[in-house]
């Protein structure tokens, strides 16, 4: 079993779900002003151990994405 760090920004006015491996890959895709939050606030805002961050624009979580180890050899088969 692995885990895998993910962040989930809802854009409220959208209605548009994003996930996200880090922080700093949310702006490579958004805006400060679309989340509603700098990268800087964002990075000491908390979210690590399920914290959530609530701005006028979204909503923004970080969760951990469950993933089994897959048996290599069993899939050649």
């Amino acid at each position: 079993m692995r885990a895998i760090k993910v962040i989930h920004v809802h854009l409220t006015g959208k209605r548009r779900d994003l996930y996200f491996g880090s922080i700093t890959a949310i702006y490579s895709v958004l805006t400060a002003e679309e989340v509603g939050a700098s990268k800087e606030y964002l990075l000491h805002a908390g979210l690590g151990g399920g914290g959530t961050i609530m701005t006028k624009c979204a909503i923004i979580k970080q969760s951990t994405l469950i993933t089994s180890r897959q048996n290599r050899s069993r899939d050649k088969v």
